[in-house]
């Protein structure tokens, strides 16, 4: 869910700029998974340019704190997040932690850096959803940790109904910046995109197992 249209849109607008976001309808990419996508995203990009990483930063922020008021910890997601989720938890001058997909196999075996304590409120930042399973796997490894995880916030997500129902399970609320259906009106409106290739990413959404 979007909180603002404006900030989506300029959002989308922006990872289109640094082509963080690529639209390629006619020559698709490959996931890892092995799907054909006509889009392809990596929010890294914007640590790379000042500007607009701090735009992203202060509008998680507000977003956080009109949603939950100020948590304990901010808490990013590895790897893709750990960058952004330390520039929100700086903005907010709280303390940040990360959570590796699983624990370390040597040294003190942590899957949380940094310093949580039990009952704290967490708010978890990521960069991309896409199905939401790594996402929530470091929701779970929080709540392990017995932390109170109050609510999830991403820059991008696409929406994808295998995503809501996996959140609606697991009781955990996620806000986006922007998110695919605000991308495709901003796309479009910029000239990104067609008309014709905007009906095309609008149908690989529905099926993208199946698309291509």
């Amino acid at each position: 869910m979007v909180l603002n249209k404006d900030t989506a849109q300029k959002t989308a607008e922006l990872l289109l700029q640094i082509n963080a976001i690529k639209l390629q309808p006619q020559n698709p990419f490959t996931w890892a998974s092995g799907w054909k996508s006509p889009i392809y995203c990596d929010n890294r990009i914007t640590l790379s340019y000042p500007t607009i990483r701090n735009y992203i930063r202060e509008n998680l922020a507000k977003q956080i704190e009109s949603l939950y008021g100020k948590p304990d910890v901010i808490a990013g997601v590895a790897t893709g997040a750990i960058g952004i989720g330390m520039l929100v938890a700086d903005y907010m001058n709280l303390p940040f932690c990360y959570v590796r997909p699983e624990a370390k196999s040597h040294g003190r075996k942590n899957q949380i850096e940094g310093l949580l304590e039990e009952n704290q409120n967490v708010v978890v930042v990521e960069d991309l959803i896409s199905t939401g399973g790594s996402s929530l796997k470091a929701v779970e490894a929080l709540r392990d940790a017995k932390a109170n995880v109050k609510g999830m916030v991403a820059i991008f997500s696409y929406g994808f109904p295998i995503s809501q129902e996996n959140f609606k399970a697991s009781g955990v609320t996620l806000h986006t910046l922007s998110n695919y259906e605000n991308l495709l009106k901003q796309a479009e409106k910029s000239h990104y995109i067609t008309t014709e290739e905007a009906g095309i990413l609008a149908k690989w959404r529905k099926n993208p197992s199946e698309w291509g």
